[in-house]
């Protein structure tokens, strides 16, 4: 399943000769559509020629369509494709400068690399001004950290922010994208420029042709959690079967007291039986928030480790499956739930399958109560290691300037 690892499978210089041709490729296409004409891209705000707003949109929609339904017949694991995280203020301030730049210098960052390859000053000039803003950038960044870093939302996307499905906002952006690309050749009508029949047949058809895949996005859908475990059950049944990712209380324990661990514990129980108790430094997430919580883990150091908590390991099973399924690297489950965790910090204690925590705690005491941490006899327990620190897949960052 794509997108697949090129430099695992045929070397760092392979790699590397991949993404020069696709960048030189990228590079040509832009200057045979005149992107290295610093008066036709100026010309786009003034309304006198959009032909970058057709070429970039027209780009923009392809690749959105082939991606969500190579997608959806499962050819992509679009888990694995980098999406920008959001922020949302600093990218509107870092949208107007950059809209602002474009109007006054003729040029964006990429298409003024275009102008240098094929040797225009203006082109080197800005190219100049680009490095100087970078410089200038780095050097004050740290005065502007709380801004810069405002808003964040993560991996957050169009059909999550409207509420509909992945096919009807691929649908719905088609049709924005065909009304804005009419409107565009209405506008170049009246400033006079035309097109031949033979280009407006060629648009109608391709028109056509994006229409009839965005509907097919629509009709396949997307894997669903369900579909995606499917994929992976093969190789990662067996780790639930072999009980190989039920860590036992005392390794918890040890877990929780390692420094060198980024631990991330998660409480998948109800919550009036979180409140009662939970184990100190945990948080609470809904079992259907998985998909939440593998985006808010997104680019994670390699020492993030998961571990899901619930009162029988029924819950977080499931909840494992699904991160599983998401391919969160170095998630596990405390084997026999709160229960087997009171069980080894207080010794003694026997508790019957379904005991209400009501009858051992007098009132609400959540992270409060001793038990929620191990003492020092609950640390010298002995227990089988389980844990196995894994980077899981690597999703390279990317994007366009």
């Amino acid at each position: 399943m794509a997108p697949f690892p090129l430099e695992s499978i045929f070397g760092s210089a392979i790699n590397n000769l991949v993404y020069i041709l696709i960048g030189l490729g990228f590079g040509a296409v832009l200057e045979m559509s005149g992107f290295g004409d610093t008066n036709k891209l100026a010309a786009q705000f003034y309304f006198k020629e959009l032909t970058v707003l057709k070429v970039m949109f027209t780009a923009i929609v392809v690749a959105m369509v082939l991606i969500f339904l190579a997608s959806g017949l499962g050819l992509l694991d679009f888990s694995r494709v980098w999406v920008n995280p959001t922020f949302l203020w600093p990218g509107i301030v870092g949208g107007l400068i950059m809209g602002f730049g474009f109007v006054i210098g003729g040029f964006c960052p990429g298409t003024s690399l275009v102008a240098v390859a094929t040797f225009k000053v203006d082109g080197m000039f800005f190219l100049a001004g680009v490095f100087g803003g970078i410089f200038i950038f780095g050097e004050t960044v740290a005065d502007i950290d709380g801004f810069w870093h405002a808003s964040s939302m993560g991996r957050f996307m169009l059909p999550e922010w409207l509420g509909l499905s992945t096919g009807l906002v691929v649908l719905a952006v088609v049709a924005m994208a065909l009304f804005l690309f009419w409107g565009a050749e209405k506008i170049e009508a009246a400033a006079g420029l035309t097109r031949t029949a033979r280009a407006a047949r060629g648009q109608r058809m391709a028109a056509a042709a994006l229409v009839l895949v965005a509907l097919g996005v629509v009709a396949v859908g997307q894997p669903d959690l369900e579909d995606r475990w499917n994929q992976v059950a093969a190789s990662k049944d067996s780790l639930l079967t072999g009980r190989a990712v039920y860590l036992e209380a005392a390794e918890v324990a040890h877990i929780m007291g390692d420094d060198q661990i980024r631990l991330h514990l998660v409480d998948l129980r109800p919550g009036a039986q979180y409140n009662i108790f939970h184990l100190a430094r945990s948080h609470r997430r809904s079992p259907a928030s998985m998909e939440r919580l593998a985006r808010d883990l997104e680019g994670s150091p390699a020492n993030t480790v998961v571990i899901l908590v619930d009162g029988d390991e029924r819950l977080a099973t499931q909840a494992w499956k699904d991160l599983a399924a998401l391919k969160v690297p170095n998630a596990y489950i405390l084997e026999g739930g709160i229960p087997a965790w009171l069980e080894h910090v207080m010794p003694g204690l026997e508790l019957e399958p379904g005991t209400p925590l009501e009858s051992l705690f007098p009132m609400a005491l959540g992270a409060r109560s001793e038990a929620s941490e191990a003492g020092h006899e609950a640390l010298e327990a002995s227990y089988v290691p389980k844990l196995k620190l894994s980077s899981g897949p690597a999703v390279k960052k990317g994007g366009c300037g």
